[in-house]
Formats: structure tokens, C-alpha cells, sequence
């Protein structure tokens, strides 16, 4: 079709034939020897960004039958207003857990930390929630001592022995974080069901991750943009994917809410990008899907993975192994070490600090 050129009204886009085989999530226990070699550096030693991915399974197992330190933090925040703050990984972390709370005896809201800081954005909630793995960050520390100097309670998630009030793991080495994301939301799902919320079956969550992780994954580099897309809290899958895979391959990407890239940035897609798309059931599964069939229509190479055995809240867990891995296997195609974080990074970068 030439550029400039229309021939499918907007009216009919969704009735495109085109068929997607989706990547089912399949079950079994079954143990296969992990097949994706790392080749991102000259060694045959996995990078820790993989190893860390690999022992997410029997990380969240542990977590999972710990939930001793989540029942203090989860009394805090009972029946209060909560502020969810965070930055980067950490952002979606808020937002993931602002979905698992959707139903639980609280009422929150996710802010990114820097708005928080400075336009204040915590001062109408009874309690902030703060997601920082090594809680370290200049905002989340400034919000977490304003807020505890206003008496506003603060609870941290974060890694073991680095002051946070619920610990996940210990801290990670590769700067790719991981095994850690996962871990705060095993947290925050603990602390939502605690709440009241009804997630589905959290002891099913590990298995699910692992039938993910101890598979080979294929995935090509495109030509020119890597877009994820999901739907109600696989939007944030999404971002989490695009953020993973451009910090460790440095290769373009983007990861938006389905709505969001139907209106105006899918125009844009065609036989140069790669279009993830991130299915974990509930109200919005068709649309998603229906998305996907548009873009294939359109020439994008799609790969689309599904995940209806958990319920849509839990479904989060099994797609963001998904995403690691596709940024996993995008650093060692392109040879790029994905624990680095672009170390020694542009002078510019280091001076403005984190």
C-alpha cells in the first residue's frame, strides 16, 4: 500500500483475519537445563541478569511462605488512604500493586517519585508505600523523610539489609533488576490479600514463573522498534518490558496500554518492528488481541503470549518473566553485556545522579 494512502476504514480494522498463534503459558514440572546461553560477553559463565531470572521460581516460593514481616505493614495501611511511590522498575511496581490493591480494604494510588517530592503529591494520603530495591533513590528518600516528619506512617519494600520494613532479596548484582521486581510484587500481592483483595491462587504463582523461565526463548532483534502492549495491569507489564529490554540491549523500544498505542503511535508500526503483546485475560483480553491481529495485518512481526490459568491480577507474574527474557535474549543477540548499565556510563548521565 503506498504511503498517504487509506483503503481500510477505521471502522473495520478489527475485522482483519489475520491469525496470531499465541505463546501459551503451559504447565508441567518437568525440568529441562536452561538454553539460553549467555554470549553477550566473551565466557561461558551465564550473566547474573539470567541467573537471577532462573532462581525467580524458587525466590518467590520463599517469599510466598514468609509473610510474617507483610502482616504489621498490612494492619498499617488497613482502611487508610495510601500513596504508592516509586522510580523506574520501582514505578511499575507501584502501579502493578495500585492494581492488586483495586479491591482490597484500602484505597491507593501509584505517584512517580519525583512528583511525589515535588508537587507534594503524597500529602493526602494516610500512609505512603514506597517500592525501592536498594532504597537509595534521591526522591523516594526525601518523600519517605518528609512523610515520616509529618507522621505519616511509610513502610518500604526493598532488598534484604538495606533498611526496608519488607524485604524481598538480597541485593541484586546485575543493574537489570529482576528478581527483585518480582519479589516486590510478590510482596505487594501478599499485602493485598491480606487487605481482603481476591487475587486468585498466590501459591500457583512460582510454578507459573517457572514454567516460563526454564524454557528457551526466540526472539529477533527488529530493524528499527520493539512496542509491548497490554491491558489493565499488563500495561505496566508492558512498560516494565520496554524498560528492561532498552536498558540492557539499548536497542529502541516502547511499552504502552493497548488504547494507548491504538490511538495515533500504532499508525506507525510496519514490516520494521516487533510488537509483544502481553495477554493475561479478564475484560480486556479481546481487545488486545484484536490490536495484535491489526499490527500483523499491517506487516509487524507479533508475538503474542497468553496467560488465562492464573486470573488476570496473577497474571502479571508469568508475562513480566516473559519480557525479561525477550530483553535477555535481545542483550545477547546483540551482544551487549545486560548487567552493565552502560558502565563507565556518558559523563553527562553520571552527573546528574539518581
Amino acid at each position: 500500500m503506498p504511503v498517504g494512502r487509506c483503503d481500510t476504514p477505521e471502522d473495520n480494522l478489527f475485522d482483519q483475519r489475520t491469525e496470531i498463534a499465541p505463546v501459551r503459558i503451559p504447565r508441567t514440572s518437568d525440568p529441562r537445563t536452561p538454553s539460553l546461553a549467555c554470549r553477550c560477553v566473551s565466557t561461558a559463565t551465564p550473566s547474573e541478569m539470567e541467573q537471577a531470572i532462573r532462581r525467580q521460581p524458587a525466590e518467590l516460593e520463599r517469599l510466598l511462605a514468609d509473610i510474617a514481616p507483610v502482616e504489621h505493614v498490612a494492619e498499617q495501611l488497613r482502611g487508610r488512604r495510601v500513596c504508592l511511590v516509586g522510580t523506574g522498575t520501582s514505578w511499575h511496581a507501584a502501579n502493578h500493586a495500585a492494581w492488586l490493591l483495586l479491591t482490597a480494604e484500602t484505597s491507593a494510588w501509584p505517584a512517580q517519585a519525583i512528583d511525589a517530592a515535588t508537587y507534594d503529591l503524597w500529602r493526602d494520603a494516610d500512609a505512603v508505600l514506597v517500592f525501592s530495591h536498594r532504597n537509595s533513590k534521591r526522591y523516594t528518600n526525601e518523600i519517605r523523610e518528609r512523610a515520616q516528619a509529618a507522621g505519616v506512617p511509610v513502610a518500604v519494600i526493598g532488598a534484604r539489609a538495606v533498611g526496608a520494613d519488607i524485604e524481598t532479596v538480597e541485593p541484586e548484582r546485575s543493574s537489570a533488576f529482576t528478581v527483585s521486581h518480582l519479589g516486590a510484587l510478590a510482596r505487594a500481592a501478599q499485602l493485598a490479600t491480606l487487605l481482603g483483595a481476591e487475587l486468585g491462587d498466590l501459591a500457583a504463582v512460582p510454578g507459573a514463573v517457572e514454567s516460563v523461565v526454564e524454557r528457551d526463548l526466540e526472539f529477533a532483534a527488529p530493524e528499527r522498534l520493539v512496542e509491548f502492549t497490554g491491558v489493565g495491569p499488563n500495561q505496566w507489564t508492558a512498560a516494565e518490558g520496554a524498560l528492561k529490554a532498552r536498558e540492557t540491549s539499548y536497542v529502541a523500544t516502547e511499552g504502552l496500554s493497548v488504547e494507548q498505542l491504538l490511538h495515533g503511535p500504532a499508525v506507525a508500526l510496519d514490516e520494521r518492528d516487533a510488537l509483544v503483546v502481553l495477554d493475561g485475560g479478564g475484560p480486556g483480553a479481546e481487545r488486545v488481541q484484536a490490536v495484535g491481529r491489526a499490527a500483523a495485518a499491517a506487516g509487524v512481526r507479533v508475538t503474542a503470549f497468553e496467560e488465562r490459568n492464573l486470573g488476570e491480577p496473577l497474571s502479571i507474574f508469568p508475562l513480566t518473566a516473559c519480557v525479561q527474557l525477550i530483553a535477555l535474549k535481545l542483550a545477547q543477540q546483540l551482544g551487549v553485556d545486560p548487567d552493565c548499565f552502560r558502565q563507565p556510563a556518558k559523563p553527562s548521565w553520571q552527573n546528574v545522579g539518581l
